[in-house]
């Protein structure tokens, strides 16, 4: 146990934990454990600020991972709106609720990443972590088949060691970590269904500045943000099928897109101007990673990453960089210490996570607007705490099979099937597919409560 106290780390080592990536998750490990007295250095190849490919939309749960950091003032002190209401819209139906408190907070705000990941690096340095910017590790240094510190290679060509007893890769998607430790082949993924382009606009509107919105229209989504500057960030999610087109004219198809495929989002922006160029990303994966071993875990998108439509990534990368830097602070860290608290916290992940991403995985898919779509957004419309009570999944306060029950799309698809115009033999189908789906979900959810991944290590 802790003290709360400085300790010098002990063996010679430089520090008691070593985290590769400064940013969301790395940075919330570093502070759980320098508020707990542990003597961390948190190393990256950026120099903060710095901006990073992201959509950047925080609902109250990850507001509240934000707060118990104790980095919210910081963020909001970064001019964001607060963002109580969502809107959800569909050709002939709109539906609009706010959302359930966590710790008190009951809106969610969008935040770009320069500025977001610079207030949780000065978080980090004010509760006494140290943070070395522009310095990139290069290997992975072993000990009895132990990881026990990193070798760096700092901007501008002096390469050192650092040695402790537990390495955090918190470095994303492409995390040298993992591919140093064997654990760079993912042991469940998917492939995305849509592509990610986003621009921001000069936004006007201050009456509309209160709500993050979504358009579906056919096999295409849009949606807008109110950011920080007085900007709105607008992210088009087009089937990933369309990537070439992107690639070729990003602009001019992104301009088309918003013009001829989202009528609704291009009323929203009726007055807007557009104030930055086109980011993107496309041909994403989604994926669980084995992500603890002897003396190095993986936090984040490192070891596990989910689609961006639903807007996950910060917030679990917060609560699960916390949650590990908590439970380290909390050990002697000695070896058999170590290594069972990093595969409880990988256990824990998995437990929350599991679910959220095969939600996410439907969510994602560039399936085109359907009868069942319709009738979910007309019931969202009719009912305010129905709406709610879908949002409560956004902020990871309920499970989506909480909210998509069978009694309820049981209720929907009889709608549906009633209704003048549907195709019913192609409704039948996506239902039996979802079912089937469901089951696979369910089955693969046990096997790993049950046995955890021994098969994949």
């Amino acid at each position: 146990m802790t003290d709360g106290h400085p300790r010098h780390p002990a063996g010679g080592a430089d520090a008691d934990v070593v985290i590769v990536g400064a940013r969301c998750a790395g940075s919330a490990a570093a502070i759980a454990l320098a508020r707990a007295g542990r003597r961390v250095i948190a190393v990256d190849s950026a120099r903060f600020p710095s901006p990073t490919i992201s959509t950047h939309l925080m609902w109250p749960g990850g507001l509240a991972e934000l707060a118990r950091l104790g980095a919210l003032d910081r963020v909001a002190a970064l001019g964001a709106p607060r963002l109580p209401l969502a809107s959800v819209e569909i050709p002939g139906v709109r539906a609009v609720g706010g959302y359930s408190a966590v710790d008190g907070i009951s809106y969610a705000m969008c935040v770009r990443r320069a500025g977001l990941d610079l207030a949780l690096v000065e978080t980090a340095r004010a509760e006494g972590a140290e943070v070395r910017e522009g310095c990139r590790v290069t290997g992975l240094l072993w000990s009895e088949g132990r990881v026990a510190g990193v070798e760096v290679n700092e901007r501008g060509g002096r390469s050192y060691a650092l040695r402790a007893p537990v390495v955090v890769g918190a470095d994303g998607r492409r995390s040298t970590v993992a591919r140093l430790a064997g654990a760079a082949d993912p042991y469940l993924r998917r492939r995305d269904g849509r592509a990610c382009y986003y621009a921001y606009f000069a936004d006007p509107h201050e009456s509309l500045r209160a709500v993050a919105s979504q358009w579906r229209q056919g096999a295409e989504l849009g949606t807008a943000f109110p950011c920080d500057g007085e900007l709105t960030l607008v992210l088009l999610m087009p089937p990933d099928a369309r990537a070439p087109d992107f690639r070729k004219y990003p602009e001019k198809e992104y301009d088309r897109t918003i013009d001829e495929l989202l009528p609704g989002l291009a009323e929203r922006l009726r007055g807007c101007a557009r104030r930055s160029r086109v980011f993107g990303a496309a041909g994403l994966e989604s994926y669980f990673r084995v992500s603890a071993g002897p003396g190095w875990a993986l936090v984040g998108d490192a070891g596990h990453f989910k689609d961006p439509v639903t807007a996950q990534g910060i917030r679990d990368a917060l609560r699960f960089g916390r949650l590990m830097g908590e439970s380290l602070a909390d050990t002697d860290l000695s070896a058999g210490e170590v290594d069972a608290v990093l595969a409880e916290g990988e256990r824990r992940r998995d437990r929350e996570c599991l679910e959220a991403f095969y939600w996410t995985d439907r969510t994602g898919r560039a399936d085109p607007v359907g009868p069942l779509d319709v009738e979910m957004h007309r019931a969202l419309r009719a009912g305010p705490a129905l709406m709610t009570r879908f949002l409560d999944v956004y902020s990871r306060i309920i499970r989506p099979s909480e909210a998509l029950t069978t009694p309820r799309l049981a209720g929907w698809t009889a709608r549906a099937l009633l209704r003048p115009g549907t195709d019913r033999p192609a409704l039948l189908r996506f239902v039996a597919r979802t079912v089937r789906e469901l089951r696979q979900e369910r089955r693969e959810a046990h096997r790993m409560r049950r046995y955890g991944h021994e098969t994949h290590r």
